[in-house]
């Protein structure tokens, strides 16, 4: 019988892999292998995984297939055909280094109806430095095309720091050229990786806010679905411009926009080990999917409660009047401070203090 979750769980994100082609300046890991791990949940285990997705929730959440790369996996279309006869929606997350017309052809056939590319520069010189890989822009570009040539939708994955800031508007028209149906601009979050360029790279509260209102110039043209990852503090500025943006009928589960941070709220994110985090950011245990079902995690973890409740943030999230739809970035506060639900420390805004 399906579970009654009161929070409902729009999207898992899972790491199928930790393995990767690529040594991405920015990644979440700080150890990442060319090979999959024996760590790796098994296709038994995969298939049982989804078996779970597909009982125990009245509304089956998308699972993306990400990693690593996903592609690395030689089962990942096994894994995203298994999902779809079992109706829950699959989405693929990789970087597109991987796709040929062969490969293209496969993902429409596997059943997968999203795939996000990650193009972190509008040109080979700032992508491939990014990503450590010579080429890997070209071979991105291909994959894209090659998904066109097939049917299957994509959108653009890029994640802006110092490295691309000043290619923002050029990122987005490259989007729109070639035909995607949704661009989503991550900001950085320092962990893995990210932790060693987090000095040089990381954009400042100003910066911060300069880009997320850059972006919502871009939404008011209309042109393409945006939704910034990361970036909480971006529904603050939709809600003081409420009347500044299209109407947009964004009722696709891959596109609806709900609130800032949904780390534990509307997400989660599963291991390559099966370990259950709010997001793939924020390093806090909630369970492991090998013990007990993803469904009994999302409903009894004290973490996922205490990320729920908003009148638990601390600090300036605590009093700001946008907090509900806000919340701030809980991994950078938990990166900053070691606590979840610490102040944002990337939020320009200051909230009126009530006497």
């Amino acid at each position: 019988m399906a579970s009654k979750n009161k929070t409902p769980l729009s999207l898992v994100f899972w790491e199928t892999t930790a393995a990767c082609n690529l040594e991405c300046v920015h990644c979440r890991r700080l150890e990442v292998g060319k090979e999959m791990s024996s760590g790796d949940l098994s296709l038994q285990e995969s298939y049982q995984f989804i078996d779970g997705l597909a009982q125990d929730f009245d509304h089956k959440p998308v699972l993306v297939l990400s990693g690593g790369e996903p592609m690395v996996r030689p089962d990942i279309f096994d894994i995203a055909r298994y999902a779809d006869q079992k109706g829950v929606p699959v989405a693929l997350a990789t970087n597109g280094t991987m796709i040929d017309l062969p490969v293209a052809k496969e993902i429409a056939s596997a059943g997968i109806r999203r795939v996000s590319i990650s193009l972190d520069g509008s040109n080979r010189e700032t992508h491939d430095s990014f990503r450590k890989m010579p080429g890997s822009f070209d071979k991105a570009i291909q994959g894209i095309l090659h998904l066109v040539d097939v049917g299957v939708p994509f959108q653009v994955n890029t994640t802006f720091t110092r490295h691309n800031l000043h290619e923002l508007e050029a990122i987005y028209r490259l989007t729109l050229e070639l035909g995607a149906a949704a661009l989503h601009p991550f900001l950085l979050v320092p962990v893995g990786c990210g932790m060693e360029i987090k000095e040089e790279f990381q954009l400042t509260s100003e910066e911060y806010e300069q880009t997320l209102l850059k972006i919502h110039e871009f939404s008011r043209e209309g042109k393409l679905h945006i939704r910034p990852v990361c970036a909480p503090h971006y529904f603050r500025i939709l809600a003081e411009n409420r009347s500044s943006l299209p109407k947009r009928k964004d009722t696709e589960k891959f596109n609806h926009m709900t609130k800032g941070c949904l780390a534990g709220t509307g997400i989660c994110f599963v291991s390559n080990k099966g370990e259950v985090f709010p997001c793939g950011y924020l390093p806090t245990v909630c369970g492991n999917i090998r013990e007990e079902s993803l469904s009994t995690i999302w409903k009894n973890s004290t973490i996922f409660d205490s990320l729920r409740e908003p009148e638990l943030l601390e600090g300036k999230c605590g009093i700001c009047k946008f907090k509900r739809i806000c919340s701030g970035c809980r991994a950078r506060a938990f990166e900053e401070e070691g606590d979840f639900l610490a102040e944002e420390p990337n939020c320009l805004y200051e909230p009126e203090v009530s006497c």
